[in-house]
Protein backbone atom coordinates (compact mmCIF):
# COMPACT_ATOMS: atom_id res chain seq x y z
CA UNK A 1 0.00 0.00 0.00
CA UNK A 2 1.70 3.39 -1.11
CA UNK A 3 2.13 5.78 1.62
CA UNK A 4 1.19 9.53 2.14
CA UNK A 5 3.51 11.49 -0.56
CA UNK A 6 4.73 14.06 2.53
CA UNK A 7 5.41 11.05 4.32
CA UNK A 8 7.32 9.17 2.28
CA UNK A 9 9.28 12.73 1.01
CA UNK A 10 10.30 13.08 5.03
CA UNK A 11 11.65 9.25 5.00
CA UNK A 12 13.48 9.95 2.17
CA UNK A 13 15.44 13.06 3.29
CA UNK A 14 16.01 11.06 6.77
CA UNK A 15 17.35 8.23 4.59
CA UNK A 16 19.83 10.40 2.62
CA UNK A 17 20.50 13.50 5.42
CA UNK A 18 23.64 11.95 6.79
CA UNK A 19 25.28 11.49 3.15
CA UNK A 20 24.82 14.51 1.90
CA UNK A 21 25.87 16.15 5.34
CA UNK A 22 28.70 14.08 5.09
CA UNK A 23 29.23 14.99 1.53
CA UNK A 24 29.54 19.09 2.31
CA UNK A 25 31.34 18.65 5.17
CA UNK A 26 34.50 16.90 3.13
CA UNK A 27 33.78 19.35 0.27
CA UNK A 28 34.04 22.14 2.73
CA UNK A 29 36.80 20.80 4.66
CA UNK A 30 38.96 20.44 0.70
CA UNK A 31 37.79 24.03 0.10
CA UNK A 32 39.73 25.56 3.36
CA UNK A 33 42.32 23.92 3.32
CA UNK A 34 44.51 26.85 2.43
CA UNK A 35 43.25 28.80 5.26
CA UNK A 36 45.70 31.13 7.02
CA UNK A 37 48.27 30.40 4.13
CA UNK A 38 48.69 26.96 5.79
CA UNK A 39 47.83 23.14 4.14
CA UNK A 40 45.37 21.08 5.50
CA UNK A 41 46.70 17.61 7.38
CA UNK A 42 45.59 15.73 4.57
CA UNK A 43 47.40 17.66 1.68
CA UNK A 44 50.70 17.06 3.83
CA UNK A 45 50.21 13.70 3.86
CA UNK A 46 49.66 13.61 0.16
CA UNK A 47 52.89 15.55 -1.29
CA UNK A 48 52.86 13.36 -4.69
CA UNK A 49 49.58 14.09 -5.29
CA UNK A 50 50.52 15.26 -8.74
CA UNK A 51 51.75 11.59 -9.32
CA UNK A 52 48.80 10.34 -7.27
CA UNK A 53 46.46 11.96 -9.41
CA UNK A 54 47.71 10.54 -12.50
CA UNK A 55 47.24 6.95 -11.08
CA UNK A 56 44.21 7.42 -10.34
CA UNK A 57 43.19 8.47 -13.72
CA UNK A 58 45.01 5.49 -15.06
CA UNK A 59 42.78 3.30 -12.44
CA UNK A 60 39.91 4.60 -12.94
CA UNK A 61 40.12 4.43 -17.11
CA UNK A 62 41.17 0.39 -16.43
CA UNK A 63 38.57 0.25 -13.97
CA UNK A 64 35.85 1.83 -16.30
CA UNK A 65 36.89 0.05 -19.70
CA UNK A 66 37.74 -3.36 -18.24
CA UNK A 67 36.83 -4.17 -14.49
CA UNK A 68 33.39 -2.60 -14.95
CA UNK A 69 32.10 -4.15 -17.68
CA UNK A 70 33.02 -7.79 -16.21
CA UNK A 71 31.69 -7.26 -13.06
CA UNK A 72 28.45 -5.94 -14.78
CA UNK A 73 28.52 -9.47 -16.59
CA UNK A 74 29.27 -11.49 -13.12
CA UNK A 75 26.30 -9.47 -11.76
CA UNK A 76 23.87 -10.00 -14.42
CA UNK A 77 24.43 -13.92 -15.33
CA UNK A 78 24.91 -14.55 -11.03
CA UNK A 79 22.46 -15.07 -8.99
CA UNK A 80 21.71 -12.68 -6.23
CA UNK A 81 21.80 -15.75 -3.37
CA UNK A 82 24.95 -17.29 -5.40
CA UNK A 83 27.09 -13.45 -5.14
CA UNK A 84 26.46 -13.17 -1.51
CA UNK A 85 27.31 -16.88 -0.97
CA UNK A 86 30.64 -16.04 -2.64
CA UNK A 87 30.93 -12.57 -0.76
CA UNK A 88 30.42 -15.19 2.49
CA UNK A 89 33.25 -17.46 1.80
CA UNK A 90 36.02 -15.41 0.60
CA UNK A 91 34.88 -13.15 4.20
CA UNK A 92 35.60 -16.41 6.02
CA UNK A 93 38.46 -16.47 4.67
CA UNK A 94 39.79 -13.35 5.45
CA UNK A 95 38.89 -14.31 9.25
CA UNK A 96 42.24 -16.08 9.81
CA UNK A 97 43.75 -12.86 9.14
CA UNK A 98 41.56 -10.70 11.46
CA UNK A 99 42.54 -13.45 14.26
CA UNK A 100 46.41 -13.14 13.39
CA UNK A 101 45.91 -9.51 14.05
CA UNK A 102 43.67 -9.81 17.23
CA UNK A 103 46.73 -11.60 18.42
CA UNK A 104 49.50 -9.67 17.42
CA UNK A 105 47.83 -6.77 18.69
CA UNK A 106 46.74 -8.25 21.76
CA UNK A 107 42.99 -8.31 21.74
CA UNK A 108 42.37 -11.98 23.03
CA UNK A 109 39.21 -11.67 23.77
CA UNK A 110 38.18 -10.41 20.49
CA UNK A 111 40.53 -13.34 18.74
CA UNK A 112 38.35 -15.76 20.51
CA UNK A 113 34.99 -14.83 19.36
CA UNK A 114 37.03 -14.30 15.77
CA UNK A 115 37.91 -17.62 16.34
CA UNK A 116 34.55 -18.74 17.09
CA UNK A 117 32.99 -17.54 14.58
CA UNK A 118 35.22 -19.03 12.10
CA UNK A 119 35.21 -22.17 13.40
CA UNK A 120 31.43 -21.70 13.19
CA UNK A 121 31.29 -20.50 9.75
CA UNK A 122 33.94 -23.27 8.26
CA UNK A 123 31.77 -26.27 9.38
CA UNK A 124 27.69 -24.84 10.20
CA UNK A 125 28.25 -22.51 7.21
CA UNK A 126 29.62 -25.33 4.71
CA UNK A 127 32.94 -23.36 4.58
CA UNK A 128 31.81 -20.05 4.82
CA UNK A 129 29.16 -20.10 2.37
CA UNK A 130 26.41 -18.99 5.07
CA UNK A 131 27.33 -16.60 7.74
CA UNK A 132 25.40 -18.88 10.67
CA UNK A 133 27.67 -17.00 13.66
CA UNK A 134 25.76 -13.69 12.88
CA UNK A 135 23.04 -15.18 14.17
CA UNK A 136 24.28 -16.33 17.06
CA UNK A 137 25.81 -12.12 17.87
CA UNK A 138 29.32 -13.01 16.52
CA UNK A 139 29.63 -10.24 14.57
CA UNK A 140 32.50 -9.50 11.75
CA UNK A 141 35.54 -7.62 12.93
CA UNK A 142 38.04 -5.45 10.35
CA UNK A 143 41.43 -6.05 11.39
CA UNK A 144 44.80 -6.18 9.48
CA UNK A 145 48.94 -5.67 9.82
CA UNK A 146 48.15 -2.12 8.95
CA UNK A 147 46.16 -1.61 12.09
CA UNK A 148 48.73 -3.83 13.75
CA UNK A 149 51.39 -1.73 12.91
CA UNK A 150 49.59 1.68 13.85
CA UNK A 151 49.30 -0.48 17.40
CA UNK A 152 52.96 -1.08 17.47
CA UNK A 153 53.13 2.49 16.90
CA UNK A 154 54.91 2.77 13.01
CA UNK A 155 53.55 6.18 11.39
CA UNK A 156 50.80 6.03 8.57
CA UNK A 157 53.43 8.11 6.03
CA UNK A 158 52.32 9.70 3.47
CA UNK A 159 49.07 9.29 1.04
CA UNK A 160 49.83 6.78 -2.61
CA UNK A 161 48.60 5.48 -5.28
CA UNK A 162 49.11 2.16 -6.49
CA UNK A 163 48.92 1.07 -10.37
CA UNK A 164 46.44 -1.20 -10.17
CA UNK A 165 45.79 -1.29 -6.56
CA UNK A 166 44.45 1.59 -5.84
CA UNK A 167 45.07 4.03 -2.79
CA UNK A 168 47.55 2.88 -0.03
CA UNK A 169 49.51 4.42 2.66
CA UNK A 170 53.57 3.94 3.23
CA UNK A 171 52.85 1.78 6.54
CA UNK A 172 49.78 0.12 4.22
CA UNK A 173 52.11 -1.49 2.11
CA UNK A 174 54.25 -4.09 4.27
CA UNK A 175 50.26 -4.33 5.65
CA UNK A 176 49.52 -5.69 2.29
CA UNK A 177 52.11 -7.84 1.42
CA UNK A 178 51.59 -9.54 5.51
CA UNK A 179 47.75 -9.86 4.78
CA UNK A 180 48.04 -11.33 1.04
CA UNK A 181 50.90 -13.90 2.24
CA UNK A 182 48.55 -15.07 5.70
CA UNK A 183 45.47 -15.02 3.28
CA UNK A 184 44.71 -18.95 2.16
CA UNK A 185 43.11 -17.11 -1.08
CA UNK A 186 46.62 -16.01 -2.38
CA UNK A 187 47.67 -19.94 -2.75
CA UNK A 188 44.74 -21.40 -5.08
CA UNK A 189 44.29 -20.88 -8.61
CA UNK A 190 43.87 -17.93 -10.85
CA UNK A 191 39.80 -18.45 -11.78
CA UNK A 192 39.29 -18.33 -7.84
CA UNK A 193 41.25 -15.74 -7.41
CA UNK A 194 39.45 -14.31 -10.30
CA UNK A 195 36.01 -14.77 -9.01
CA UNK A 196 37.27 -13.37 -5.81
CA UNK A 197 38.35 -9.94 -7.34
CA UNK A 198 34.88 -9.46 -9.16
CA UNK A 199 32.67 -10.26 -6.42
CA UNK A 200 34.89 -7.25 -4.38
CA UNK A 201 34.10 -4.93 -7.53
CA UNK A 202 30.55 -5.77 -7.42
CA UNK A 203 30.28 -5.22 -4.35
CA UNK A 204 32.35 -2.35 -4.70
CA UNK A 205 29.42 -0.74 -7.75
CA UNK A 206 27.34 1.56 -5.56
CA UNK A 207 30.20 3.47 -3.48
CA UNK A 208 31.94 3.98 -7.06
CA UNK A 209 28.73 5.12 -8.06
CA UNK A 210 28.49 7.49 -5.31
CA UNK A 211 32.01 9.12 -5.52
CA UNK A 212 31.55 9.55 -9.65
CA UNK A 213 28.04 11.22 -8.67
CA UNK A 214 28.59 13.22 -5.68
CA UNK A 215 31.77 14.37 -5.25
CA UNK A 216 33.29 17.72 -7.28
CA UNK A 217 36.72 16.03 -7.12
CA UNK A 218 36.66 12.43 -6.93
CA UNK A 219 40.31 12.16 -6.02
CA UNK A 220 40.20 14.42 -3.21
CA UNK A 221 37.12 13.01 -2.01
CA UNK A 222 38.49 9.12 -2.23
CA UNK A 223 41.90 10.76 -0.37
CA UNK A 224 40.02 12.23 2.34
CA UNK A 225 37.62 9.33 2.73
CA UNK A 226 40.47 6.48 2.92
CA UNK A 227 42.78 8.46 5.19
CA UNK A 228 39.55 8.77 7.48
CA UNK A 229 38.90 5.50 7.41
CA UNK A 230 42.21 4.18 7.72
CA UNK A 231 42.39 6.48 10.94
CA UNK A 232 39.36 5.24 12.34
CA UNK A 233 40.26 1.57 12.13
CA UNK A 234 43.76 2.04 13.47
CA UNK A 235 42.34 3.94 16.53
CA UNK A 236 39.06 1.64 16.86
CA UNK A 237 36.60 3.80 15.74
CA UNK A 238 37.38 6.11 18.30
CA UNK A 239 37.67 10.20 17.49
CA UNK A 240 41.05 11.40 16.92
CA UNK A 241 42.23 14.41 17.89
CA UNK A 242 43.26 17.03 14.80
CA UNK A 243 46.55 16.91 16.00
CA UNK A 244 46.66 13.36 15.91
CA UNK A 245 46.92 13.64 12.33
CA UNK A 246 50.45 15.03 11.89
CA UNK A 247 51.54 12.40 14.31
CA UNK A 248 50.56 9.64 11.82
CA UNK A 249 52.86 11.24 9.28
CA UNK A 250 55.80 10.92 11.66
CA UNK A 251 58.51 12.62 12.53
CA UNK A 252 61.58 11.50 10.55
CA UNK A 253 59.29 13.31 7.45
CA UNK A 254 59.88 17.12 8.87
CA UNK A 255 56.06 17.81 9.33
CA UNK A 256 55.57 17.37 13.13
CA UNK A 257 55.00 20.87 13.22
CA UNK A 258 52.00 21.87 15.25
CA UNK A 259 48.90 22.28 13.07
CA UNK A 260 47.56 24.94 13.06
CA UNK A 261 44.20 26.00 14.09
CA UNK A 262 42.93 27.94 10.96
CA UNK A 263 43.77 24.99 9.26
CA UNK A 264 41.63 22.88 10.73
CA UNK A 265 38.76 24.64 10.70
CA UNK A 266 36.80 21.71 9.51
CA UNK A 267 38.08 18.03 10.32
CA UNK A 268 36.69 15.36 8.08
CA UNK A 269 36.09 13.74 11.71
CA UNK A 270 32.76 15.46 11.94
CA UNK A 271 31.82 17.55 15.12
CA UNK A 272 28.94 15.91 16.86
CA UNK A 273 27.30 19.02 17.53
CA UNK A 274 27.61 20.58 14.04
CA UNK A 275 26.08 17.41 12.42
CA UNK A 276 22.99 17.37 15.46
CA UNK A 277 22.74 21.32 14.34
CA UNK A 278 23.13 20.88 10.74
CA UNK A 279 20.82 17.86 11.06
CA UNK A 280 18.03 19.66 12.88
CA UNK A 281 17.74 22.33 10.69
CA UNK A 282 17.80 20.40 7.65
CA UNK A 283 14.68 18.74 9.49
CA UNK A 284 12.85 21.66 10.06
CA UNK A 285 13.56 22.68 6.68
CA UNK A 286 11.63 19.31 5.75
CA UNK A 287 9.13 20.00 8.22
CA UNK A 288 7.97 23.32 7.01
CA UNK A 289 8.09 22.31 3.36
CA UNK A 290 5.54 19.39 5.07
CA UNK A 291 3.46 22.42 6.11
CA UNK A 292 3.35 24.42 3.52
CA UNK A 293 2.84 21.12 1.15
CA UNK A 294 -0.14 20.50 3.21
CA UNK A 295 -2.03 24.52 3.12
CA UNK A 296 -1.72 24.00 -0.43
CA UNK A 297 -3.95 20.60 -0.48
CA UNK A 298 -5.91 22.35 1.66
CA UNK A 299 -6.55 25.17 -0.16
CA UNK A 300 -6.59 23.30 -3.19
CA UNK A 301 -9.72 20.90 -1.67
CA UNK A 302 -11.66 24.21 -1.03
CA UNK A 303 -10.90 25.67 -4.03
CA UNK A 304 -13.10 22.12 -5.65
CA UNK A 305 -15.62 22.46 -2.98
CA UNK A 306 -16.17 25.99 -4.22
CA UNK A 307 -16.85 24.85 -8.09
CA UNK A 308 -18.94 22.11 -7.21
CA UNK A 309 -21.48 24.50 -5.39
CA UNK A 310 -21.37 26.22 -7.93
Amino acid sequence: MKGHPNVELHATIKQTLPYLLMGIFALSGCASSNTGGQQSVYSKADPYEPVNRRIYNFNDKVDNYIAEPISNAYKAITPQFLQTGVFNFFNNLDNINVILNDVLQGKLHQGAEDTGRFAMNSTLGLLGVFDVAKSVGLQQNNEDFEQTLAVWGIPRGHYLVIPFLGPLTARGIPGAVFDTAANPSSYVGAPVQLVSLLNKRANAEGALKFIDEAALDPYVFTRESFLQWRTSLANDGKSVEPADFEDELGTEEGLSSPASPNALKLNFSFNSGQFKQASRSFSSTSASFENTAESFKKSSEKLDDLKIRH
